[in-house]
């Protein structure tokens, strides 16, 4: 009788369990349900915040962009800030190489000055940036390959309008930063010096001015300071509930061959690893160029590409 008595008592207790895991199931179902509408409504309340951009058309440069596709890895992404008013393609007014280290996860970030006077595959000596005003996104990655080694597996165009709204979005209460002197000239607009906090359309004004004494120095500075502070700002808020609103912003803004869930894992993966900081090179690093005019071209930063190509792989290579 007792053995009858506990066999009945193994079986309630086994049927409480599983109507207790299908509870569980359901629930958790339900959750990535609820999960996966919540990102949907975010991703399109994001579109309707950015409405029409100039990348409503995505991947203008796809079919050319031969860069290898990683699966796993190091990667590298092609970042260009464009203020395009229609033209196929204009020239650049940064050109960055994000760099992201899927193992370690270690960010980093390279500014090539738009003036170093590099070899253009098929073109002779010019200023990089008119490598992409040239032939797009693949022209610039043949020639950053041939001057500097780097292999390039991505690429993004962003539209600085979008920009502008990106920032909105991640810091609604703005960026604080320090302006040196007073910055007007060519950026529609007038800051003045001192510590202020500033908000998407003025601070574009910020990363873009450069006529004074530091010209694109200074500004690729400012660029890098302001990418630095944002990934701070979205990584104090709740980034990864706001990460498909951002998608759904920049979409229109964008021109890349990144597909979206990339997009989301790579942003996903550097914004739950809070202790990454984003590291910083600029090419050409100091003493490593002469100030030059030449006929036809203009005024170029004549550079040592041994010095810049050696000072690259010894930050790409280097653990934080």
């Amino acid at each position: 009788m007792n053995l009858k008595r506990e066999r009945k008592m193994q079986k309630r207790k086994r049927r409480r369990r599983v109507r207790w895991g299908r509870v569980i199931s359901v629930l958790l179902v339900f959750a990535f349900i609820g999960v996966g509408i919540y990102a949907i409504m975010e991703y399109y309340q994001g579109t309707r915040i950015a409405k029409a951009g100039n990348f409503s058309d995505d991947n203008k440069n796809a079919k050319s962009f031969q860069g290898e596709e990683v699966k796993f890895g190091k990667i590298n992404v092609l970042l260009l800030g464009s203020d395009s008013r229609g033209e196929k393609h204009a020239r650049t007014d940064s050109i960055m190489i994000a760099h992201y280290d899927q193992n370690t996860h270690e960010p980093k970030l390279i500014s090539i000055m738009r003036d170093s006077f590099v070899d253009i595959p098929g073109y002779g000596r010019q200023k990089i940036n008119a490598a992409y005003a040239i032939g797009g996104t693949e022209l610039l990655r043949k020639t950053i390959k041939e001057n500097f080694g780097i292999d390039i597996n991505y690429y993004a165009v962003v539209d600085f309008k979008g920009f502008e709204k990106v920032v909105d979005v991640i810091a609604p209460k703005g960026i604080e930063v320090d302006v040196p002197s007073k910055m007007s000239y060519g950026i529609g607009m007038t800051l003045q010096p001192g510590k202020q906090v500033l908000h998407g359309d003025k601070l574009l004004g910020y990363v873009r001015f450069r006529h004074d004494n530091l010209s694109d120095f200074g500004r690729v500075q400012r660029q890098q300071e302001v990418i630095e502070k944002l990934k701070d700002q979205a990584m104090s808020m709740t980034s990864l509930l706001k990460l498909p609103k951002i998608l759904g912003v920049i979409n229109p803004y964008l021109d890349t061959d990144l597909d979206t869930p990339t997009l989301f894992t790579l942003g996903k993966d550097l914004l739950t690893n809070k202790s990454s900081k984003v590291q910083t090179l600029r090419i050409p690093v100091n003493g490593s160029y002469t100030n030059e005019t030449y006929d036809n071209v203009g005024a170029v930063l004549n550079i040592d590409l041994a010095q810049n190509k050696h000072a690259l792989d010894e930050f790409l290579s280097s653990n934080s």
